[in-house]
């Protein structure tokens, strides 16, 4: 028989150690015996062979002959997948790019089809680095890179430029190597957009607020007079700090802060400086001024000088008042202390930016005597100013204080609409709210910036 192989199953029995007739074994009723041990050798063969087929049995010249098909050839292996060998993936294709919406230009959002390989099983495919160049024959620079299984990416990196033409390709990498993408994509702009429509609330929040100061504004000037605004006890002792060191015949020492003119507490520290410099000029009573840097130092001469002319009092204006000390902190801080133990003023003004110095100017200050008015946005040396000073303006107070004193309808109008525009915010969260008790999220989405 061809495609098959023939075993006598004596030479099988004689193997296995069976009596065979041959040798004179019992023959127990003829060929059964035979016949039986014949199929338990071919399943024995079959076992060996790893032969799922069962074997025949045919009788050629008296003996029983087993015929076994030949062994089944094992499945090839996927080309995809060859055990003990690490071959590179094959790439990814249909890379595609896309500007991303409502931004500055600055990103480029990329997308492309799966490897073959990447069908995360047979872990051919470890991730995809995104590559880009200016010209599609490179040089190329890697500028994300994702794990397997994704099929997005950005380039957000510093070094994209708005409105560049750049190419993409996508390469493949794996436990085999790294596989470049057979084409490139590109050009591919990012451009800025005028507008971001995913912040319309921010938009609608901000017209409100402006629209709130420039109708304060415009009433204050039609009024004539400073619109109503909520007392503040530390504002009211500034102009009683300067009476008091009026009565006792002594200056009056302001110090605006440790800052320089770009913080905003220094601003308002010499927005004030002018009210004050105008009651002492009305009182007749000197003031000194110590300054940390250039800037502030020339806008504080100016204020000075002004706050004198405004009050009418312009030739009593001392050039001396305003005094340069040092930006080094502490050196400020010594230098102002020695003011203080050497001229005694009635009355310290802290107001601006502290830090550190804050509880040494108190404590210098309150063993003079001095009647002292502090105030500061910075929360942490709030309670220094608290427990060392008369009066503290806390916050915003400070920020409120130049309005108050002034009367000016711009800082007016921008302080009334600053508290009406805070109103709409709470009133806005409190609506939030209930709607979002009762399921409602269509505010918070409206909210939601990206």
């Amino acid at each position: 028989m061809s495609g098959a192989t023939r075993v006598r199953a004596g030479a099988l029995l004689g193997a296995a150690g069976t009596p065979h007739a041959e040798r004179g074994g019992r023959h127990d009723g003829g060929d059964g015996v035979q016949h039986r041990a014949g199929l338990t050798a071919a399943v024995v063969l079959a076992s060996l062979l790893a032969i799922p087929a069962r074997p025949q049995v045919t009788a050629v010249g008296g003996a029983p002959l087993i015929v076994v098909p030949e062994p089944v050839a094992a499945k090839a292996p996927s080309p995809a997948f060859v055990p003990g060998a690490l071959q590179p993936p094959r790439p990814a294709r249909g890379l595609t790019w896309e500007d991303v919406p409502d931004d500055a230009g600055r990103a480029v959002n990329l997308s492309w089809e799966l490897s073959p390989d990447d069908d995360g099983i047979h872990a051919l495919v470890d991730g995809y680095r995104l590559m880009r160049a200016e010209s599609p024959s490179g040089p190329w620079t890697a500028v994300d890179s994702v794990t397997a299984r994704v099929a997005t990416g950005r380039d957000q990196s510093a070094s994209l430029r708005r409105d560049v033409p750049y190419f993409y390709r996508v390469d493949t990498h794996g436990p085999g190597g790294v596989t470049p993408a057979r084409s490139v994509t590109g050009p591919a702009l990012a451009s800025s957009q005028w507008f971001n429509h995913a912040r319309w609330s921010v938009l609608l929040l901000t017209m409100l607020f402006f629209a709130f100061v420039l109708f304060f504004v415009q009433k204050s000037r039609d009024e004539g007079r400073k619109p109503f605004l909520r007392r503040i006890p530390g504002v009211d002792a500034i102009e009683d700090a300067i009476g008091r060191a009026t009565e006792m015949g002594r200056p009056v020492l302001y110090v605006p802060g440790v800052q320089d003119i770009d913080d905003m507490q220094t601003v308002q520290a010499l927005i004030i400086l002018e009210s004050v410099a105008k009651t002492t000029a009305r009182y007749e009573t000197p003031i000194k001024v110590p300054v940390t840097y250039p800037i502030p130092f020339t806008i504080a001469q100016e204020v000075v000088k002004s706050g004198y002319a405004h009050a009418g009092r312009a030739e009593r204006h001392d050039p001396e008042s305003v005094q340069f000390v040092s930006p080094e902190q502490f050196a400020y801080v010594g230098a102002i202390t020695g003011v203080m133990m050497r001229d005694k003023p009635g009355a310290h003004i802290f107001l601006g930016a502290f830090f550190a110095e804050s509880l040494l100017l108190a404590e210098a200050g309150c063993a003079t005597g001095a009647i002292q008015v502090a105030g500061t946005a910075n929360a942490d040396q709030l309670p220094f100013f608290v427990v060392a000073c008369d009066y503290t303006l806390i916050g915003e107070e400070l920020f409120a204080a130049s309005a108050y004193l002034s009367g000016e309808p711009r800082l007016v109008g921008s302080l009334k609409g600053a508290d009406l525009t805070k109103i709409a915010i709470i009133l806005l969260l409190l609506a939030g709210c209930v709607l979002e008790t009762f399921g409602q999220h269509g505010l918070k989405q409206w909210l939601a910036t990206q």
